[in-house]
């Protein structure tokens, strides 16, 4: 009888601890969770996923196409439905199969140019803690600068305390850099095999080598593209650009404007360009021209945006309105049908059924093997 008992007794201890044994196991197993609230280093502060995002996340097969309209006076239109849409790929029209109005949590590269003019370089940083205020708790921001090379801060970032001190700490050069870069693709003081300190003159803050600047504008948003590599398809992937235009071409940067867009549109980043007073006025050194300008090019290309600062007040203004419009811009995305899937290359047209409005999202896509973006 007693040892019947005793039976019943083990029995009954077994069934009552083996869910907390199970949860010691697999506690000993897996690292401890981050707190409530708290964010594991690299890796965003994402809110729940909304029908949209679910499904961009688990279709790798969708093309996702942040979308922005506006009408004319430069207001955007909140109130389009997915049949106010038409989207067509290498002129064949193809089915929206995800439509959102939802706000998207950003990823941002925030990438300054470190090589302004004395006057460019105080209004920046003047204005640089108002970036913040464009944020909401579940954006990240990652802060980096570049001259001659490519100079990264010290990560994504979701918390606002932590990156208000880093922008507070970014002091921008007034003389040019010829230190010790940083960055994925430079590993020593040098321009492509040119000492840095070969200089044979030097026009304001910018560095002039044989009649050429030496600023590698492609070579940091090609960088900054590595950046975002990771981030997450549920957010959107911009690269917020402060800075004059000036940019050094083919002899300083290892990297073509063509294969910095195809980086871009590939991995489906808007690039957001604030030109400073500058690059607005002074048209003998960065002449702001739909064919010549990277910051309009840049813009244009990837469905992103381009504002002209001419004083620090419009640093703050366009902060506000760039994130807001990168966080609320319309979502469609669909399955190509009916196009050649062999093709390098595909366009992109977006249709509305309405008039005078500006439609802007990236122009196309590529299928074919990108430039190889080291995972940082």
């Amino acid at each position: 009888m007693k040892s019947l008992r005793k039976t019943a007794i083990w029995s009954f201890l077994a069934l009552a601890l083996t869910p907390w044994l199970y949860r010691v196991a697999r506690g000993a197993q897996q690292p401890a969770l981050p707190a409530r609230g708290a964010q594991t280093p690299g890796q965003p502060n994402d809110p729940p996923l909304n029908d949209a995002q679910a499904r961009i996340t688990v279709n790798s097969n969708l093309v996702v196409l942040p979308v922005t309209v506006k009408d004319r006076s430069g207001e955007m239109i909140p109130d389009l439905r997915r049949e106010d849409f038409r989207i067509f790929e290498d002129n064949i029209e193809q089915k929206i199969d995800v439509f959102s109005a939802e706000a998207f949590p950003l990823s941002m590269v925030v990438l300054i140019d470190n090589d302004l003019k004395d006057k460019d370089a105080e209004k920046v940083q003047a204005s640089l803690q108002a970036i913040l205020g464009g944020m909401s708790e579940f954006d990240e921001a990652f802060v980096c600068r570049f001259d001659q090379f490519f100079h990264p801060g010290k990560g994504f970032t979701s918390n606002q305390d932590l990156l208000s001190k880093e922008l507070k700490r970014t002091n921008l050069d007034t003389e040019p850099s010829v230190g010790t870069p940083g960055g994925p693709f430079t590993n020593s003081p040098s321009i492509n095999g040119h000492s840095a300190m070969d200089q044979s003159s030097i026009d304001g803050s910018t560095q002039i080598i044989k009649g050429q600047p030496t600023k590698a504008l492609d070579d940091a948003m090609y960088a900054a593209s590595t950046l975002l590599h990771n981030r997450p398809r549920s957010r959107r992937r911009l690269i917020l650009l402060i800075s004059d235009g000036v940019n050094g071409g083919k002899k300083f940067n290892k990297f073509s404007y063509e294969q910095v867009v195809k980086v871009l549109q590939g991995e489906n980043i808007a690039v957001y360009a604030i030109a400073v007073p500058s690059a607005f006025f002074d048209r003998k050194i960065s002449p702001i021209d739909r064919t010549v300008s990277p910051l309009i090019r840049y813009s244009k290309d990837t469905g992103g945006e381009i504002y002209h600062a001419t004083k620090e007040e419009g640093f703050e203004v366009f902060y506000a309105r760039l994130t807001e419009e990168a966080r609320h811009q319309y979502t469609l995305a669909y399955i190509p049908r009916g196009t050649d899937p062999s093709t390098d290359y595909h366009s992109i047209e977006v249709r509305v059924k309405r008039e005078k409005v500006d439609v802007r999202t990236r122009e196309g896509y590529f299928t074919g093997q990108l430039p190889v973006a080291a995972t940082p």
